[in-house]
């Protein structure tokens, strides 16, 4: 290749110096650049290729990063991160102590505001619209929203309060009718409409007082800069409307927009994916969900499915598939979905609403209001619980066992492996009298044959795993797998699997605390308020004087990278637990 100008170009400095014509041959050249180190090391794709020309463009009008640019999720953010100084270090993103794989407001100043769930670029964007005009300053604040994240809640209520302010506010609207699954809903009917011409009722934007334009085409270089050097000029709200092809320039992504959002490695040159070895693995959690629900409702007609927004995600796309009347995706509305589920469990059906940990916050007064207080036999299905890899911190699902902890009338149970998911599944859908939160992590299990025959859990039981005399283990979820391999050898130590947070086994406990003097929790989860922290409050409100060590993710915020060295990173791998356990025998 010729010297190419994306060499040249180390902040938005150097790419407002390039003349217009020659931002088309850059468009190309940062695909390329994305493509190959997103091939071999792996991240989120379609989303960023979809954007190049309109994130060129943004940089090339706007004075960033004094005018702020926020993008919502940050999915699409990977050609902003290569032209705001990153590029050198791009090829360590989302690797443990690499870039991070969303925008991040410490490690550019270009990276206005941290995200990585959906729909809060437009309130954070108003919010800085509404603090430069307190402090005099004339700045420009764009949010980058896609059709998808625009549905969400959250993003209406920003919209809405935007429309009575004179906020110097663009919110650019990425619509390209996926997010990692396609969009749905009444509004992605209507902006399909829009496109088409064929929308004969009011501009919903306009009625919301933005001054409306679009849609124009989101890879036309010189369409979107005359668009945006236009809007530069008008005061208030603005809402641009363009439309993007996901995965555009790698014919692969743009054909199969769901696998390639996220692909895993690849061949650059062709785009085709890496096959995996044919080797026989056990499934994924989510696959055992997906396939257990389906199995489950075609034997119980009252079951429904519900995910915000995530059907292959959560596999619930299989229900979707075979039973597609009693499965819904709402979008992305965690809210909604805890309330829907709610409504539902009032008429006799029986939901399984499947929301990943770390979102499930986002429905909190739900779950409390909506659906604990009022004992309504929820079935919340909490897939990534625990730290799932290079996602980093706004993915780990680390804190549901504390949030869900404290609320009365629910249920909380963590699998140690694929056939006790199915199990308390199964249990579930039998009838109970308060809701349930079943959570399980990202990944793979342990069981190659896993689809045994369904059989009862009791509630609140645990059980027993490795006898010993001097020492007892409690763990809580998949990490039991960790500690087994750790105390194989050790004939002192006695495992518990408890199985379930609330209600605790309290019959196994007073066994257990009566004795052993030593007894080690162990979770992944915070230390602060969760399974350890019930275990101490059980000891301390029953007098028990033993010495208890509580082991998990430590109160702080943990970064991205692959699992396995996060554990190794926070002493909750095999090796690590076994020195610990060692040194206390």
């Amino acid at each position: 290749m010729q010297d190419a100008l994306l060499n040249h170009i180390n902040s938005p400095k150097e790419l407002r110096l390039l003349k217009q014509e020659d931002l088309k041959q850059l468009a190309i050249e940062l695909r390329e650049f994305i493509i190959n180190i997103v091939a071999t090391k792996e991240g989120h794709l379609g989303a960023s290729l979809g954007v190049v020309e309109l994130t060129i463009a943004l940089h090339y009008v706007f004075n960033t990063p004094i005018d702020q640019l926020i993008w919502d999720v940050g999915h699409q953010a990977y050609g902003h991160k290569i032209l705001t100084g990153r590029k050198d270090n791009f090829h360590t993103n989302r690797q443990l102590g690499g870039l991070s794989g969303f925008p991040k407001r410490d490690e550019s100043v270009y990276d206005t505001f941290g995200v990585g769930h959906s729909s809060t670029s437009i309130s954070a964007a108003l919010g800085m619209a509404i603090a430069s005009q307190l402090k005099g300053e004339d700045k420009h604040h764009i949010a980058v929203i896609g059709d998808a994240s625009i549905a969400s809640g959250m993003a209406f209520e920003g919209l809405n309060h935007a429309g009575v302010t004179n906020a110097n506010l663009l919110v650019i609207l990425n619509d390209n009718a996926i997010g990692i699954d396609p969009s749905v809903g009444a509004l992605k009917q209507y902006l399909t409409n829009v496109k088409k011409g064929t929308q004969k009722q009011d501009n919903i934007f306009e009625a919301l007082n933005f001054d409306y334009s679009g849609p124009i085409d989101g890879h036309d270089m010189n369409t979107i800069i005359l668009e945006l050097k236009r809007l530069k000029t008008v005061k208030g709200p603005k809402f641009l409307h363009i439309i993007t092809t996901k995965g555009k320039g790698l014919k692969q992504a743009e054909e199969n927009q769901v696998k390639y959002h996220a692909p895993g490695k690849f061949n650059a040159n062709t785009g085709d994916l890496i096959t995996k070895s044919n080797i026989e693995q056990p499934p994924k959690y989510q696959d055992v969900f997906g396939h257990t629900i389906v199995e489950l409702a075609k034997q119980n007609q009252n079951i429904v499915g519900i995910t915000p927004a995530m059907p292959t995600g959560s596999s619930l796309k299989y229900m979707m598939d075979e039973i597609p009347d009693r499965a819904f995706d709402v979008g992305i509305a965690e809210q909604h979905a805890v309330t829907l589920a709610a409504g539902m469990a009032t008429q006799g059906l029986i939901p399984f609403c499947n929301i990943y940990s770390t979102f499930l916050q986002r429905a909190y007064d739900q779950i409390i209001h909506d659906v604990a207080l009022q004992k309504l036999p929820v079935i919340f299905c909490l897939d990534r619980a625990g730290l799932v890899g290079e996602d980093g911190a706004t993915h780990h699902g680390v804190f549901d066992l504390s949030y869900l902890r404290c609320i009365p009338n629910l249920i909380i149970f963590a699998p140690r492996n694929e056939i006790e998911l199915r199990n308390i599944m199964y249990t579930a859908q039998l009838g109970l009298d308060l809701p349930i939160a079943i959570r399980y992590p990202r990944g793979r299990g342990t069981i190659i044959d896993w689809k045994q025959p369904f059989s009862k859990i009791d509630i609140g039981k645990a059980v027993t795993l490795q006898n010993g005399e001097t020492i007892a283990v409690l763990s809580i979820g998949t990490i039991a797998k960790n500690v087994s391999k750790a105390i194989k050898y050790m004939e002192e130590v006695s495992h518990y699997d408890m199985r379930f947070v609330k209600p605790l086994d309290e019959t196994l406990l007073h066994h257990i605390l009566k004795k052993y003097n030593t007894i080690i929790t162990i979770e992944d989860h915070t230390v602060e308020g969760g399974f350890g922290s019930a275990i101490l409050e059980f000891a301390a409100n029953n007098n028990y004087k033993n010495k208890i060590n509580v082991l998990g993710i430590p109160n702080t915020f943990i970064e991205h990278g692959h699992v396995n060295k996060l554990q190794q990173s926070i002493h909750l791998d095999v090796n690590s637990l076994r020195h610990y356990i060692n040194r206390l025998l």
